[in-house]
């Protein structure tokens, strides 16, 4: 799949799956934006890919900062063709009895608002371009339940059915709606969920992860039209055809 001329947004790009997405585009030979509260490393990484790569300061949660986002992609390259929506977190794990009103409501401020604001700040650029890609990275947490994970189960469901939502207004604007939920992956995340101790996803060992390249390339190939009939779908990485189509082993 070759993305030269093609810019991409990537949120939560500072780490794991957003910084490895960010490094297999670029390869690919998109221009890459690469958004993050932490400036500083989304700032380094954009310097390691070579100048056709930026670092932004986005904070998702704030709506004012996902449009100046995506309004760098436009004065910095001329538009804005993909948005990959990754940014979230799960800190902190706690059964929904004990839970902090103010910590919940943070990461529904992330991991759902953040998804809305880059959607809304991404479509109308565009729609006004002829269409363009938008990919979520959901997870299998956003279709079932899993102890002292309400906040993420709740926030992961809700963005699958913007997702959806997506599609179902824009599919005839030229709009691919898709979500990606890529399993268990070896990244920070994971090392949060293991320090928990709270249910059997802790449990897992590190190598029952598979490593975030493999979600990266499953967002490179959703951009290409082998994906289309995926289009207004979520992806799953468990799958084994589709592991295959990517070329995943």
């Amino acid at each position: 799949m070759q993305m030269t001329g093609k810019t991409v947004l990537i949120t939560g790009a500072s780490r794991g799956i957003g910084a490895e997405a960010a490094r297999v585009f670029a390869l690919a030979g998109a221009n890459v934006a690469l958004a993050a509260r932490s400036v500083n490393k989304v700032q380094a990484l954009a310097e390691d890919l070579g100048q056709r790569a930026i670092g932004v300061n986005c904070d998702v949660s704030d709506y004012a900062q996902a449009e100046a986002a995506v309004q760098a992609c436009v004065q910095h390259f001329g538009g804005l063709d993909v948005l990959i929506g990754n940014a979230g977190v799960i800190e902190p794990i706690s059964h929904l009895a004990d839970a902090d009103p103010a910590a919940w409501g943070r990461v529904i401020d992330i991991n759902l608002k953040g998804v809305f604001h880059g959607m809304r700040a991404a479509l109308p650029v565009m729609i006004a371009a002829g269409g363009g890609s938008i990919l979520t990275v959901s997870s299998g947490a956003a279709h079932g339940p899993v102890e002292a994970w309400s906040h993420y189960c709740a926030s992961k469901a809700g963005a699958a059915m913007l997702t959806a939502c997506v599609d179902k207004e824009n599919r005839g604007k030229g709009i691919r709606a898709m979500g990606l939920s890529p399993g268990t992956v070896a990244t920070q995340m994971q090392r949060e969920i293991k320090a928990s101790g709270v249910n059997p996803v802790s449990q897992l060992d590190w190598s029952d992860h598979i490593p975030a390249d493999w979600p990266a390339r499953a967002l490179l190939w959703m951009c290409a039209p082998a994906a289309d009939p995926y289009v207004g779908t979520e992806i799953s990485l468990r799958d084994d055809d589709i592991r295959k189509m990517i070329g995943l082993t």
